[in-house]
């Protein structure tokens, strides 16, 4: 795949279609590959679909030692690449981690997008429960750390039902992995941030999607003026939907 500056990595990223820019803003233990059947899909509704490694990840950059990142360096790297593909002003899909960058070009950048689909959004911040279930997280990563190392633990995150493709990446770009997991607590927007956000947004959860998430999922759609709120984890249904 092809390669792009970001906010000084490169980039690689993958683009399929013709018709309006949507982006793709993937999550922790992920990456571009893990959205390829999603870009197809969103290419043949009419999109020009693009998803790319964030850096750390596949074959992006990452600045060297990499022990942690922000959610706003994060968001220049996104900007940078819209940029650079000439792909702005674009519909932004982001999930997890990526939910929280989609949400700060909207409250930094709002010139970049026209629509945003957010799935998963951990503001955990907004949500008291979410502190009991962040530490049973992090002690478990920490066994698996200690028990297995730095790979194990990646596993241990995504959890036994992990695609076995998506694991052995993930496992791959560990220094990804453990620089979001640093960062994703960087950033908490303030309630006026999110009111003032004045594009469509739609926010997604699963099934699958822990309780604390959803809460966190359902306080960003009630503060957003313009959102509408999806519970299937139809992700690419929500963004056709804001492609018409």
């Amino acid at each position: 795949m092809p390669h792009a500056e970001g906010a000084g990595v490169a980039l690689q990223y993958d683009e399929r279609g013709e018709g309006p820019p949507l982006l793709v803003v993937h999550g922790m233990a992920s990456d571009a590959a893990a959205w390829a059947p999603a870009l197809d899909a969103l290419a043949a509704a009419g999109a020009r679909a693009i998803a790319y490694d964030r850096r750390g990840y596949g074959s992006s950059g990452a600045p060297e030692p990499y022990p942690a990142t922000t959610v706003q360096e994060q968001a220049e790297d996104a900007g940078a690449l819209l940029l650079a593909l000439a792909a702005a002003p674009a519909l932004l899909v982001g999930e997890g981690f990526g939910a929280l960058v989609v949400l700060e070009l909207l409250v930094r950048r709002p010139e970049l997008a026209r629509a945003a689909v957010v799935v998963d959004p951990p503001l955990h911040a907004y949500v008291p429960e979410a502190t009991m279930a962040l530490a049973v997280e992090r002690e478990r990563l920490e066994r698996a750390l200690r028990e297995g190392g730095p790979a194990a633990a990646v596993r241990a995150w995504l959890g036994d039902g992990a695609d076995p493709g998506r694991a052995d990446r993930a496992a791959a770009a560990q220094l990804g992995f453990f620089a979001d997991y640093a960062g994703q607590a960087s950033w908490s927007p303030s309630r006026r941030e999110l009111r003032a956000i004045g594009v469509p947004v739609t926010v997604v959860t699963g099934p699958d999607t822990a309780a604390f998430v959803v809460a966190a999922a359902d306080a960003v759609a009630a503060l957003l003026p313009d959102a509408r709120r999806a519970r299937d984890g139809d992700v690419v249904a929500a963004a056709r939907a804001l492609l018409a």
